[in-house]
């Protein structure tokens, strides 16, 4: 509650530092103590009067069709404010000068106003000046404003406790995105066996493979074939003798593979093949 209750001061510095609002001048005592007299500027105390907090798990909630397992903290909080205004102004300077403040919470504060009111003018003798007796009803989560310069660092937000905002993708890793951004890339070493194709399990499907031989020139030309040593693919395509799968890759080599005049060795035997695979 130490929040809330710091919540008059907040507000009241707040409206303090606005330019609209320089003609008036705002305190925190509440009920108000005896102004000046005669009152020379409208005074504005700020205070709290009914505040209702509600906590509910909405996976609790037979009738709330939130996502299971939100947390959610709501807060009903009353300001109230009392409005002095001088006898020079008229009554209507109080109204005005509620209007006005009223205008800068609601549309530059960022807090939820949702309903202000307030009650007939009055005088004040002792102090010289018309009264009146007004209200703001504020809707909050307990959280920052967000797009406010009036703000509330020790207010928690309950976003962060809902199960929606821990499983939205869109603001949070997969445990996928998390070990591609750990090791996008994953280098490594076979040794031909001189069979007609091979497989080689990486764990995942990755989004490109390159295969090369070490010492040797990508393509050398044979007796009657140009003799290839280096692949590429990328998603479903790739140069001839290698293949992307849903568990690594898969290349091929000898006589068989010849295809317009190119032969893959990516198997032969006794050779040591490198391959670059990113996820």
């Amino acid at each position: 509650m130490n929040e809330i209750s710091a919540l008059p001061s907040s507000v009241t510095e707040w409206l303090s530092g606005r330019e609209e609002l320089s003609d008036m001048i705002f305190m925190t005592e509440f009920p108000p103590v005896k102004k000046a007299v005669p009152l020379k500027k409208v005074t504005v105390a700020v205070g709290l009067g009914k505040i209702e907090i509600v906590d509910t798990f909405a996976a609790n909630d037979t009738e709330n069709t939130l996502e299971n397992n939100e947390y959610c903290r709501q807060a009903k909080i009353r300001l109230r404010f009392s409005v002095h205004a001088p006898y020079s102004g008229g009554g209507e300077a109080c109204h005005a000068a509620f209007a006005d403040i009223i205008d800068c919470l609601v549309f530059d504060s960022g807090l939820e106003i949702t309903s202000s009111g307030c009650g007939g003018v009055t005088q004040d003798r002792e102090a010289d000046a018309f009264v009146l007796e007004a209200y703001a009803d504020i809707n909050t989560s307990l959280c920052p404003a967000q797009i406010s310069d009036l703000e509330f660092p020790s207010f928690l937000d309950k976003t962060l406790l809902c199960g929606s905002h821990i499983s939205n993708s869109a603001i949070h890793l997969s445990p996928e995105q998390q070990e591609y951004l750990a090791s996008p890339l994953v280098t490594g070493v076979y040794f031909g066996n001189g069979n007609a194709s091979r497989s080689v399990s990486l764990g995942f499907r990755p989004s490109a493979v390159f295969v090369f031989t070490g010492g040797y020139p990508a393509w050398t030309q044979g007796e009657n074939v140009i003799e290839s040593r280096f692949a590429a693919a990328a998603g479903s395509a790739g140069i001839h003798g290698i293949e992307i799968t849903a568990n690594g890759f898969t290349v091929s080599g000898g006589s068989g593979s010849v295809f317009r005049g190119t032969q893959p060795h990516l198997n032969d035997a006794g050779m040591t093949f490198t391959y670059l695979a990113f996820r």
